[in-house]
């Protein structure tokens, strides 16, 4: 097991998804993460449908530990101030201003420990005049400039997965990173802010450089159109997908795969900034030449002809796929209570090793009376070491 942050220990107040993804990652590489709940209903995103056991809880909640705990009760305060006591880091993701009604503000932490990182998570920002909307994965999508880039042009909707929640999330955990980086050298406990808005304006980041370079607003076809990424479906049904980028030779190595050796004839199609001015045309050649034969026929000859394709697979084929099997990107694991836990795996390898043992997301204060009997346990080894003093 590699576990690289297990000397680390965090404690996240967070909700739905971006504070549970920072300290998800966090976790991942051993860090020591007790979740802090509200008592009897937990994470709001445990009920989701039903039960306290949700999949969207599991997705962002694996290698934890979890505490129930009231703040506003003073036994319950007087724990969770132990716990910060204890800490490395603190995550929250509430708007501004609900972690201090909570007594979690930074300025009651940072009493309790100085040398604590504080991770304030909001959705768009910490102060200004919208810092006090309420804020979801969509809101910071559009409010990014992102949503525009996903969205149909011709059929306005909201598509894909929570990707501002979990991007938000990652970026989280990596200034978190830095600042332990820090503090391990220089020692001072910094303070962490970042909002969806920021996150996914970074994560946008192509989308405004062309903006600001040369006037261009991408559209959700701009990069598909310059890269010559392409999507079809075959007669069976599935999906396959490439990507030929700049490189002649993927272009001819497709029309060798396909019997379209006629296409380099049409100046439509014959440089590639032609098929990127005609792509829609393009597309509507190979459509029914893709038709014509199943998925795996198609894989076959792209793959004789080295063009860079794969599978457009649904989630229960992709990490069946030989090569995810073969880095055993799925994997699993046993809770007493709640059964098969089944997931994939952080993305890393050290030292040629990945991380294939994983911790079941924990259930409402599972591990609550374990963890404040290490509290107290810490209290006594620390009476003993003072003997008895209390200045």
């Amino acid at each position: 097991m590699v576990k690289i942050l297990k000397a680390v220990r965090v404690i996240e107040l967070g909700t739905y998804i971006t504070g549970p993804a920072a300290g998800m990652h966090l976790a991942d590489l051993g860090a020591d993460v007790i979740k802090v709940e509200r008592p009897g209903s937990g994470d709001p995103f445990r009920a989701f449908k039903g039960g306290l056991y949700s999949p969207h809880y599991q997705t962002y909640n694996r290698n934890k530990r979890s505490i129930a705990l009231d703040t506003r009760q003073d036994d319950d305060l007087s724990v969770f101030h132990e716990l910060i006591s204890s800490a490395d880091v603190f995550i929250q993701n509430f708007r501004p201003g609900v972690a201090e009604k909570l007594g979690a503000g930074e300025d009651d932490l940072r009493q309790i420990n100085p040398s604590l990182i504080y991770c304030a998570i909001s959705g768009l920002g910490n102060a200004g005049p919208a810092s006090h909307r309420p804020v979801y994965d969509t809101v910071a999508q559009a409010a990014s400039g992102y949503l525009r880039l996903l969205t149909p042009p011709d059929k306005p909707r909201v598509i894909g997965p929570a990707i501002a929640d979990s991007i938000t999330g990652q970026y989280a955990a990596m200034a978190i990173l830095a600042a332990l980086l820090e503090r391990g050298k220089t020692g001072p406990g910094r303070r962490i802010d970042i909002s969806m808005l920021e996150a996914m304006t970074h994560f946008n980041l192509d989308s405004f450089t062309h903006y600001y370079s040369v006037g261009e607003v991408m559209g959700p076809l701009s990069r598909p159109e310059v890269s010559q990424s392409y999507t079809f479906a075959c007669a069976d049904g599935k999906w396959i997908a490439f990507h030929l980028s700049s490189p002649t030779k993927f272009w001819d190595s497709l029309l060798e795969a396909t019997g379209q050796q006629h296409l380099n004839a049409d100046p439509r199609f014959a440089e590639r900034l032609a098929r990127i001015e005609h792509q829609e045309q393009l597309i509507e050649v190979f459509a029914p030449v893709f038709a014509q034969k199943s998925r795996a026929a198609w894989c076959d000859l792209l793959e004789t002809h080295e063009v860079p394709y794969s599978p457009a697979y649904d989630s229960d084929e992709a990490l069946e796929d030989p090569q995810a099997r073969h880095l055993q990107i799925k994997i699993s694991a046993e809770h007493p209570v709640m059964g098969t836990f089944t997931t994939v795996r952080a993305p890393y390898n050290f030292d040629g090793q990945a991380e294939l043992e994983v911790l079941p997301p924990p259930t409402l204060d599972e591990h609550g009376a374990d963890i404040r009997a290490e509290l107290a346990q810490g209290k006594a080894g620390q009476t003993a070491r003072t003997g008895g003093r209390h200045d």
